[in-house]
C-alpha cells in the first residue's frame, strides 16, 4: 500500500526563533511540547500532514531507548553539522505491517516503537496522543532518517483551528531531496513509500497519496528553484518542502511577511536555506 506524507522534521538550533519564523511566514504554530528523551518541538498542522520544528534541549535526558537514539541523539548529531530537514515520515495504518514490509525489503532499522504524551485541546482540555513508528534505513543517506507513523488517537491530535493559516497554505504538495546520484536511492524510496517511481532526466519522483517525493541532482535543484542546494558531502539530503497555497495572489507577499528578500519566480515564492534555518521553503499555487 502506498504511503502518503505524514510529517517532516525541521531541526533547528533555536526552537523559539524557528517558531517565530514560521509565524512570520503566516503559519499558525502550536504550543511548545517536550519529549522524555530531551527534544522539544512545535507543530505546524495542515490537513493530515504537519511540520515538526525540533531541537535537542535537554541532552541529559537521553537514554538507551530507540527514541533517544533515533530522535534525540540523531537530532543532536545532525545539528552539529547543519540545520534543516532531518526526518521524512510517512503515514501508517499499521506500523507492524510496515516493519514487516521493511524487513522483507532489507531496509528495516528497528522494531516498531510507540510513545504517548499528554496534549491539550484549544479549550485547555487534557487529552492523550500516541504514535507507533516503524523506521527504515537508507545507508546512503545518513543525514535523513525515515519512518512511518501510525496515530492511535488521531481525533486528539488533528484540529482544524490549527490548520487555518494567514498565508493561505492548504497542504504540502511535496518534498524534494538532493543526491549526487539519484538512481542509487530509487529502490529504497520505492520500498519505503510503497509506490513506484517515475524517472526524469535529473532524478525521479514518486506520487504518494499525499504529496510527491522527488530526488534530484544539486544542479537540477539550483536550476529549478534558483537557490543553493544543501551540502551532500555526507550523502543525500532532504532539501525543500513545497507548500500548496489556495490564493495565488498571496504568494508574492509571503517572503515580505517575514522580512525576507526571497524569490518570486514561475508563480512560486521561495525562501532559501540561509533565510529559513537550513530548509528551502517553497510556496506555490494549489493544483
Amino acid at each position: 500500500m502506498a504511503r502518503g506524507l505524514d510529517h517532516i522534521v525541521h531541526a533547528v538550533h533555536d526552537l523559539d526563533a524557528a517558531a517565530q519564523l514560521y509565524r512570520s511566514l503566516g503559519f499558525t504554530v502550536g504550543a511548545r511540547n517536550r519529549h522524555p528523551w530531551g527534544t522539544h518541538n512545535y507543530i505546524v498542522q495542515l490537513p493530515s500532514v504537519f511540520i515538526e520544528l525540533l531541537t535537542l534541549t535537554e541532552p541529559d535526558k537521553l537514554g538507551d531507548d530507540g527514541f533517544s537514539n533515533l530522535f534525540g541523539a540523531y537530532t543532536g548529531d545532525f545539528l552539529k553539522r547543519h540545520e534543516g530537514l532531518s526526518l521524512l515520515i510517512l503515514e501508517s495504518h499499521d506500523a507492524a505491517a510496515d516493519e514487516s514490509a521493511f524487513r522483507a525489503a532489507g531496509i528495516a532499522a528497528t522494531e516498531v516503537m510507540r510513545f504517548e504524551r499528554a496534549g491539550k485541546r484549544p479549550d485547555g482540555t487534557a487529552v492523550k496522543v500516541a504514535f507507533s513508528l516503524a523506521f527504515a534505513d537508507d545507508r546512503l543517506a545518513p543525514d535523513i532518517h525515515f519512518a512511518t507513523c501510525q496515530q492511535h488517537y488521531p481525533e486528539n491530535f488533528w484540529n482544524p483551528a490549527f490548520q487555518n493559516h494567514a498565508n493561505g497554505a492548504t497542504g504540502i504538495a511535496g518534498v524534494v531531496a538532493v543526491a549526487g546520484e539519484p538512481p542509487r536511492h530509487r529502490a529504497f524510496m520505492q520500498a519505503f513509500s510503497g509506490a513506484e517511481a517515475t524517472t526524469s532526466g535529473d532524478g525521479f519522483r514518486i506520487a504518494t497519496p499525499r504529496g510527491v517525493i522527488e530526488v534530484v541532482t544539486p544542479e537540477a535543484f539550483v536550476a529549478r528553484y534558483g537557490v543553493a542546494a544543501p551540502d551532500i558531502a555526507g550523502g543525500m539530503r532532504l532539501a525543500a518542502i513545497r507548500f500548496a497555497v489556495a490564493d495565488a495572489s498571496l504568494l508574492q507577499n509571503v517572503p515580505e511577511l517575514a522580512g525576507i528578500a526571497g524569490l518570486y519566480a514561475e508563480n512560486a515564492a521561495i525562501m532559501g536555506a540561509n533565510d529559513a534555518m537550513g530548509a528551502v521553503l517553497i510556496f506555490e499555487p494549489a493544483r
